[in-house]
């Protein structure tokens, strides 16, 4: 049992992390940033529990908080670059955070024990849910609480103008710049959000495993972290959660046997759906093929709400 809520914990974690990246292909921006704003959170917030002893609450807040603060730095000038240029930029980003925390050396002394982060030996005491009789289920309870949360926030910011706003962005700039749609502000808050978010799911990454440090925050956690909304589709949110139970609960940990092959078939997924469903994996067609796959009768037109 406890393999499978370690499972529902990391998908919890990945679906944040990738609903952090959707918000900001909505608005046509491809940024490998969400993993620096994803360390911030994770360090932050672990940081406030173990060394100032905060409550998890307010410590995931501020986390959040800090990493959307340097989501919106960040949003400023990669106003100024696009495509190529601005996931070359926004790695650059990923880059400085993932080395300032392997520099990060901040040990203090709590109830007789040194405690913080220790530089290149990362930050290992991150244990705020077992010392407060936290158990395992109670955990996955949090993370899927607040992923539901979310979920429903984003699904309703896409039913009112400002999601259309955002969509109008993505798909035209130049025609919502003339319908008098402002670009910098709308970049930049979507910016905001998605780090907000990613600083959520860093933090509940980092008490849910204890264990942190600046090998966590690879590239490969960022490819990560856009290829969920890609293969899910960017039609609504669900496809992010579609995507990230496929990777996370079926390649990652289905095929485990397999190694680092893994990775080879992650990237071989990744081209067939650009191929065979270029909308993503809950596209249009969604709700009709489900229901052949399942063997029931279509009950109406092909395309979802």
């Amino acid at each position: 049992m406890e393999y499978y809520l370690g499972v529902l914990q990391t998908i919890g974690v990945h679906a944040l992390l990738g609903l952090s990246a959707y918000l900001l292909l909505l608005t046509g921006q491809l940024s490998l940033a969400q993993v620096g704003f994803f360390a911030i959170g994770s360090y932050v917030a672990g940081m406030l529990t173990v060394m100032v002893g905060w409550h998890i609450a307010p410590a995931l807040m501020a986390g959040a908080i800090a990493a959307g603060f340097f989501a919106f730095l960040v949003g400023f000038p990669a106003l100024r670059v696009k495509g190529l240029m601005l996931v070359v930029a926004t790695i650059a980003f990923s880059g400085i955070v993932r080395l300032f925390f392997f520099n990060l050396n901040w040990r203090v002394q709590v109830d007789g024990l040194e405690v913080g982060p220790d530089s290149t030996q990362g930050f290992r005491e991150i244990r705020y849910f077992a010392a407060n009789g936290w158990e395992q289920f109670h955990v996955v309870a949090l993370i899927w609480s607040i992923l539901a949360l979310v979920m429903v926030l984003l699904w309703w910011l896409d039913r009112v103008r400002a999601g259309a706003v955002l969509r109008a962005v993505g798909e035209d700039e130049l025609a919502a710049q003339s319908s008098g749609v402002n670009l910098t502000m709308v970049k930049v808050a979507a910016m905001t959000a998605g780090g907000i978010i990613a600083g959520i799911a860093g933090g509940l990454f980092a008490h849910s495993t204890t264990y942190v440090d600046h090998h966590t925050f690879s590239i490969l956690l960022a490819t990560f972290a856009v290829s969920y909304p890609i293969l899910g589709g960017l039609r609504n949110v669900l496809g992010t959660l579609v995507a990230v139970i496929f990777i996370q609960g079926f390649i990652i940990e289905g095929l485990r046997f397999m190694g680092d092959y893994r990775n080879i078939l992650f990237g071989l997924l990744i081209i067939a759906a650009m191929n065979f469903r270029p909308q993503g994996l809950v596209d249009g067609n969604f709700r009709s093929d489900l229901g052949k796959l399942l063997g029931l009768k279509p009950t109406g037109g092909g395309n979802d709400a």
